[in-house]
């Protein structure tokens, strides 16, 4: 699925991830993480019509195993559920059919990424049940778990489209209701043992964490990992100092670029282009890890700092792309002095502070073009 479906986009020279990062795709598939998680807690049960359940027991009936054409199906959709995120591997392979033509080479690339991401399914598989548990009464904790992992993928999905402390708030929600399955509060008629205990009490942890959440989300915060940094004590000490931001001049358009490259060749400066979306969980990870950094903001003081925001894919963010060659974000791009890309500097995917560093430094040392 990931061959045809890699191919058949880089083929067509478009961005599969801009694609499927329209709002309304990302609100239909939330709601159906949301009816999936309903479904675990047991609200109502999702099953086939009893027709249909009628014919296909019948066909099973007739069969010792399942069809090989079957599985095929079963794991072609079941792949479509998640795609692949753009690095540095899938960005090769996409690359060798998108600039050479040869889709064949590409599409055997692309499988031999797919053929690792599949073999630990495969291992489950042929093992015949004996790698997983026995069912019993657990599995309506598994169900439970599942229910919030769902309501934890459909937050996910939301935030790249929703304000940040709507998110911190949903991820509030999110607490509340795990620590109320999880701690066992709607289990009354089990006596108390240690288990029950522990549960609970990490139950009520979680719904804390879900209180403090909600406190840092009326303050404006959007970090569930850091809810309150936003929030300020005071105007005085007591208040919480925010981490400056990079000085980032945005580009648009091909004519943007051009111009703030001449501009910087005039001065001698090298320049680094960051492209992102607000859809790139990637691209949120270098803004909240990297470019934060007191370190990494030093070493790009003499930078001309420019952001391509292609969110929405429109005709001059692809034509930016198209020109750098680049199939979707978070991509860098170094220009030495004389204005010239130094292409085995570029970056894709996220890179933490310390490689970065480390990276801008070979940049000075080796690229003056």
């Amino acid at each position: 699925t990931y061959t045809v479906a890699g191919a058949a986009f880089a083929a067509a020279g478009q961005q599969a991830q801009a694609f499927f990062q329209q709002p309304w795709i990302i609100v239909t598939f939330s709601l159906l993480f949301v009816a999936l998680a309903l479904a675990m807690f047991g609200l109502y049960e999702l099953q086939l019509p009893s027709a249909l359940q009628t014919r296909l027991n019948a066909a099973s009936g007739k069969q010792r195993s399942g069809t090989l054409t079957g599985t095929f199906v079963m794991g072609a959709l079941s792949a479509l559920v998640v795609t692949a995120c753009v690095a540095p591997p899938l960005v090769a392979a996409l690359a060798v059919i998108g600039q050479t033509g040869d889709v064949l080479r590409g599409a055997l690339a692309l499988f031999a990424l797919s053929f690792g991401m599949g073999a630990p399914l495969l291992l489950v598989g042929v093992a015949g049940g004996k790698l997983l548990p026995q069912a019993g009464p657990w599995m309506n904790t598994v169900k439970a778990l599942f229910g919030v992992m769902f309501l934890g993928v459909a937050v996910w999905m939301l935030e790249r489209i929703l304000p940040a402390p709507l998110t911190l708030a949903l991820w509030a929600l999110l607490a509340f209701v795990g620590g109320y399955y999880f701690g066992g509060f709607g289990r009354r008629e089990e006596r108390p043992t240690p288990g029950l205990r522990v549960a609970r009490g990490a139950g009520l942890f979680a719904i804390a964490y879900g209180l403090v959440m909600l406190v840092g989300a009326a303050a404006g915060g959007g970090d569930p990992l850091q809810p309150l940094k936003g929030l300020a004590v005071g105007q005085g000490r007591g208040a919480v100092a925010e981490a400056a931001e990079l000085p980032f001049r945005k580009i648009a358009s091909m004519a943007d670029l051009e111009r703030e490259l001449a501009a910087a060749r005039g001065a001698g400066r090298p320049v680094m282009v960051d492209f992102y979306a607000d859809w790139c969980v990637s691209c949120k990870e270098m803004e909240k890890y990297t470019f934060s950094d007191a370190a990494v903001q030093a070493d790009l003081g003499g930078f001309v700092l420019l952001k391509a925001d292609v969110t929405a894919n429109n005709a001059d963010d692809q034509a930016l792309m198209r020109h750098f060659g680049i199939f979707g974000p978070p991509t860098t791009a170094f220009f030495g002095p004389a204005g010239g890309e130094c292409r085995n500097y570029r970056l894709v995917g996220f890179v933490a502070a310390e490689p970065f560093r480390q990276h801008l430094a070979s940049f000075q040392r080796e690229c003056r073009a």
